[in-house]
């Protein structure tokens, strides 16, 4: 899974700073590259709320940053 703040269309909203991605990295300069089980994860972390969930939503017709 690539995630690139640039091509989220939840950039520079109030969910792009619950984000776990702003979280645990602080502000993006360039894409993150996760693997299947780091997204898992990442997942399972969120899912017992230790950790925010990845709010990533690809504008329309992105298809590189849906992974």
């Amino acid at each position: 899974m690539i995630i690139d703040c640039d091509e989220c269309a939840m950039q520079h909203t109030s969910a792009c700073s619950e984000c776990v991605v702003s979280v645990l990295l602080g502000e993006m300069g360039r894409p993150v590259v996760l693997s299947d089980d780091e997204h898992e994860a990442l997942g399972h972390l969120a899912d017992a709320g230790l950790v925010a969930p990845l709010r990533l939503v690809p504008r329309e017709g992105d298809e590189a940053a849906a992974g």
